[in-house]
C-alpha cells in the first residue's frame, strides 16, 4: 500500500463539484457532518494580551462578527476554492458588494470607466453614486473593447463591467478589457452573477475583483440575500476588508449558512437550469411573435463566437423581445401557470420580469433604449422544473399575444 498522501487532501486539487460541497469546511470538536452555525456577534479572549494582539493582526482569531465570523469564514473560503481567488468577503447583499468593489477601489479626483449596460442598481452606484464623492465615471457600449481604450484617462482607476449583461446578456471580452485597464493602471471588476461561477472564471481571464450576488444561484432557492467579492489577497485583505469593516454591510452568519448549503447543490441545480435554457431558446427562437430570442450560446447571438470562448455554456438566463411590445410582454407573462412573475433570477423557480417597468424603471427611455430595453423585452430566468413543462407554458402564454 502507497505511503504517499493522498493528493486530495489538498483543497486546490479537488473539482469544482467536490469544492461546493466540501471547501472551507471546519469542524468544531463535535464533528459534525454540517457546517456550524455560530450565532454570535462577540468573542471572549484568554487574556487581555491576547486581545491586544488579535487587534493588532500579530495572531489569527476572531474579535468581532462585524469584521469576521467562522460560519462566513467558510463560505468565503469555499467561494474563493471555486472561484480560484487567493481570498473573498462576503456581504449582506449583492448590491453591498458591488458598491464595496467599486468605492473601495477609488477616491475623489479619480475616474470609472463602466460599461453602459449594466443592473440598474450597478449603473446607479457608478453613474450617481461616486460623482458624489467627487469620483466621474464615462459610460461606454461595451460590446466593442476599443471604446473602453478611448475612455480611459490618466486618472482612471476602475473598470467595471457585467458580462452577460443584464437584462439584455449582451457579452464584453473580458481578456481585451482587462489588458485595456492594466495597460492604463486601472483594475477591471466584473459582475459574473448572468454566467456563474461554474460557466466563466473572470480572474483567470485578467480581472483584478469579481462580484457575485449570491441571493441567486448560489442560494437560488428565494430565501436570504447575500454578496461576494473575490480577488487577490492583497486587494481583498486591504482595500475591500477596511471598506467592509468600516461601512458595516457584512453578511450574516445565518445567511452565511444558508449559502453554504446552497453551494452543495449549486452544480446539479446550474446544470439542470442551462440544460433546459437551452432548449427554450430554441424552442422560441423561430416563434412569429417574437422579434429575437437573446441567449449567449445560441447561434443566433450576435456575440455566439465570443461567448463559445468566454463562456463554457450558455447559463441560466434568456430573453425575448416580442412583436407587441409591452402590451404583448404583459399579455404573455399574465397568462403563465408555471413560470412566475418576479424581478428576482437564479432560483430554482422560473421567474419572468419585464424590466422596463421593474429593474430598469428608474433608467430614462433613452437609457433604456440605447442598452436594448425595449418596450417588449422580457428577461426569463429558468428554474429547476421540467423543461417540456416550461416550454408548454411559454407557448401557451404567446397563443394569448
Amino acid at each position: 500500500m502507497s505511503k504517499d498522501k493522498n493528493p486530495l487532501l489538498d483543497p486546490k486539487r479537488r473539482s469544482a463539484a467536490t469544492q461546493m460541497v466540501h471547501g472551507g469546511g471546519k469542524r468544531s470538536p463535535f464533528n459534525e457532518t454540517s457546517e456550524a452555525l455560530f450565532l454570535n456577534s462577540g468573542y471572549s479572549y484568554p487574556s487581555s494580551q491576547h486581545a491586544e494582539d488579535l487587534f493588532l493582526n500579530k495572531i489569527a482569531g476572531h474579535n468581532y462578527s462585524r469584521f469576521a465570523n467562522p460560519t462566513v469564514d467558510m463560505f468565503q473560503e469555499r467561494m474563493a476554492l471555486i472561484e480560484g481567488a487567493e481570498a473573498a468577503r462576503g456581504f449582506a447583499s449583492g448590491m453591498a458588494a458591488v458598491t464595496n468593489a467599486v468605492m473601495s477601489q477609488v477616491r475623489a479626483g479619480d475616474h470609472i470607466v463602466a460599461a453602459q449596460a449594466l443592473f440598474g442598481g450597478c449603473r446607479y452606484v457608478v453613474e450617481d453614486y461616486a460623482p458624489r464623492f467627487g469620483v466621474e465615471s464615462t459610460l461606454v457600449d461595451g460590446r466593442d473593447p476599443e471604446n473602453f481604450a478611448r475612455a480611459m484617462r490618466p486618472n482612471t482607476k476602475v473598470v467595471f463591467i457585467e458580462t452577460p449583461t443584464n437584462p439584455t446578456l449582451e457579452l464584453v471580452d473580458i481578456k481585451a478589457v482587462a489588458d485595456i485597464a492594466h495597460a492604463h493602471g486601472a483594475k477591471l471588476i466584473v459582475d459574473n452573477v448572468f454566467s456563474t461561477a461554474l460557466y466563466q472564471k473572470p480572474l483567470e481571464l485578467g480581472a483584478d475583483l469579481v462580484t457575485y450576488s449570491a441571493t441567486k444561484h448560489i442560494d437560488g432557492q428565494g430565501r436570504v440575500l447575500g454578496g461576494i467579492v473575490l480577488g487577490s489577497k492583497a486587494i481583498i485583505e486591504a482595500d475591500v476588508h477596511t471598506f467592509l469593516r468600516q461601512t458595516g454591510a457584512t453578511l450574516s452568519a445565518f445567511n452565511a449558512w444558508v449559502l453554504l448549503k446552497g453551494l452543495e447543490t449549486y452544480a446539479l441545480r446550474i446544470r439542470q437550469m442551462t440544460d433546459s435554457a437551452e432548449k427554450i431558446a430554441e424552442a422560441l427562437a423561430s416563434h412569429p411573435k417574437v422579434n429575437r430570442v437573446i441567449y449567449p450560446h445560441h447561434k443566433s447571438h450576435p456575440q455566439y463566437d465570443l461567448a463559445k470562448r468566454q463562456m463554457s455554456r450558455g447559463s441560466t438566463l434568456l430573453a425575448l423581445d416580442l412583436k407587441g411590445g409591452q402590451e404583448a410582454a404583459f399579455t404573455l407573462s399574465d397568462s403563465l401557470a408555471v413560470v412566475l412573475i418576479s424581478n428576482n433570477l437564479g432560483d430554482a423557480k422560473s421567474l419572468i420580469t419585464h424590466p422596463r417597468t421593474t429593474t430598469h424603471a428608474r433608467l430614462t427611455e433613452e437609457v433604456r433604449l440605447e442598452t436594448g430595453v425595449t418596450p417588449g423585452l422580457l428577461r426569463l430566468s429558468v428554474g429547476l422544473e421540467d423543461a417540456d413543462d416550461l416550454i408548454a407554458d411559454l407557448m401557451y402564454a404567446l397563443d394569448q399575444v
